[in-house]
């Protein structure tokens, strides 16, 4: 027999209906308890892309309540710098109804931003339409920071793996300093003394007199000797290029800027940068740097942003500085910030006694190289070298014996004319009187300081009057103990 409906109680179907939604809640409580206790952090959209579920761990890590993130207000936690390619990312596909990977930084409740992965999959109909966006953000903080350290390991690297193929490859006078002379041992104590500091120093002197032998000298009894030495030759870079040889340059700064390129700053970071030629740097280069030296600070060309720097500046320059100065090529503040520490290079010329052991050791060094014995060097040739005036100082004896042993067995001969094409150095009285005695070299100092009244430099300076060059006068003087000021009229 069939049941008769009895009014008031719920029929067939709708009992049907409510078993069936009673069964609908039930999942749906049950995976809201799965998805809340899931380690990932879970929301999900409506087709239009209008967020209104987030899991229990969103609300944990976020510390606001679903009425703060709804719809659109999640946006407010995302970083700034992050947000607008976020939104890009996430309207794409609200668009092309394709699932989306991107990856940005979210704000938790005490402020601090952490970088989150998230993906969203669509949930479509039988007929294909979306009718739901779920989507997943993964905790990835650990991952970056770990990346961030490769990374900066591999810059670290990159830094010390251009530098150390710059060293082997620079092609340094000689490895070692040799000679016992009383000016050179002066250089010596003054390396000694500023080597553990870290203040910045001014090297001087005549082309070829070992500058940059002694700057890597000061770096390698230093405390930063085991990070990079660069070595940065400015006057041999064009003008134009000079800012982005020291500092760097971003992609596209300018025309052939194809790729961000670090510049010998960044290189020499932790270690010390040597600039050869330091007085030949462009007005516009001398201000960058001087903001260097000053505030450990600069800018890639084409950048905005600083950039610290850890790096001990060593500078070298054969020019008179004072005269740059005076005639507006260079700028005083930046000779005072370079020449914390100044150290002249005596010119081989006032190291005679080093002569024989230069002579022995660049022998030795020439004759490994080419596989050649040489025994002895000739009595005559020593003379000769001892009694020669050095135009080219260092650099010019090195090439003259090489030449050398290239071209003598077993014992070393300098032929003459190979000394006689050097350009004469000048025709003052020292140059005339050839190697004067200490006496007579002080006499004639000191005459001519008389005569141009204690002026070293300029036209009518002693210098000028001797036919020597200021810096090698001033080394005389103080060898000579010479009081020049005493000459100077009121």
């Amino acid at each position: 027999m069939s049941r008769t409906h009895v009014e008031g109680e719920p029929s067939a179907s709708e009992l049907a209906h409510s078993l069936k939604r009673d069964a609908l809640n039930r999942e749906d409580v049950n995976y809201r308890l799965v998805v809340d206790s899931t380690p990932a952090l879970v929301f999900s959209a409506r087709p239009d892309g209008y967020v209104d579920y987030f899991n229990q761990r969103w609300f944990d890590y976020l510390g606001v309540p679903l009425a703060a993130l709804e719809g659109w207000g999640w946006t407010s936690f995302i970083h700034p710098d992050d947000c607008e390619e976020q939104l890009r990312r996430w309207r794409t596909s609200i668009v092309d109804g394709q699932p989306a990977v991107s990856q940005s930084r979210v704000a938790g409740a005490k402020g601090e931003y952490r970088w989150m992965l998230h993906r969203t999959e669509p949930l479509r109909d039988e007929a294909g339409n979306v009718i739901r966006w779920f989507g997943t953000s993964i905790d990835i903080e650990e991952l970056k920071r770990a990346q961030r350290e490769l990374d900066e390991l591999k810059e670290r690297l990159y830094k010390e793996n251009i530098a150390l193929r710059e060293e082997l490859t620079q092609t340094s006078m000689f490895e070692e300093i040799v000679g016992t002379s009383v000016p050179l041992r002066r250089v010596l104590a003054l390396v000694e003394k500023v080597a553990s500091t870290d203040s910045t120093v001014l090297i001087t002197g005549e082309t070829g007199t070992g500058k940059e032998l002694i700057a890597r000298a000061i770096h390698k009894r230093s405390p930063r000797a085991s990070r990079p030495f660069v070595s940065v030759n400015c006057g041999a870079i064009a003008p134009s290029l000079v800012a982005s040889e020291l500092f760097g340059h971003e992609k596209g700064a300018f025309t052939g800027a194809t790729q961000r390129r670090l510049g010998r700053f960044e290189l020499a970071d932790g270690g010390t940068i040597f600039l050869d030629e330091a007085g030949e740097l462009p007005g516009e280069t001398q201000v960058a740097l001087l903001r260097v030296l000053q505030e450990r600070t600069f800018e890639r060309i084409g950048g905005t942003k600083p950039i610290p720097v850890d790096v001990r500046v060593i500078a070298a320059t054969n020019r008179d500085l004072d005269k740059a100065i005076a005639d507006g090529s260079f700028r005083r503040d930046l000779y005072y910030r370079l020449s914390v520490f100044p150290i002249e290079m005596p010119p081989l010329r006032d190291r005679a006694e080093d002569i024989p052991l230069l002579v022995e050791y660049l022998t030795h060094r020439y004759a490994t190289k080419a596989g050649k014995r040489i025994a002895n060097v000739s009595r005559k040739t020593i003379d000769l070298l001892t009694a020669y005036d050095w135009p080219g100082n260092i650099r010019e004896l090195q090439n003259v014996i090489q030449r050398a042993v290239i071209l003598c067995d077993e014992t070393l001969v300098v032929d003459e004319s190979w000394l006689d094409h050097a350009p004469a150095r000048s025709t003052g009285a020292l140059h005339i009187l050839g190697r004067p005695s200490i006496s007579e070299e002080k006499k004639l100092i000191e005459s001519a300081l008389a005569e141009s009244c204690g002026r070293v430099a300029g036209p009518d300076g002693a210098a000028v009057r001797l036919g020597i060059p200021r810096s090698t006068l001033e080394s005389k003087i103080r060898s000579l103990h010479i009081e020049k000021n005493r000459f100077r009229t009121k």
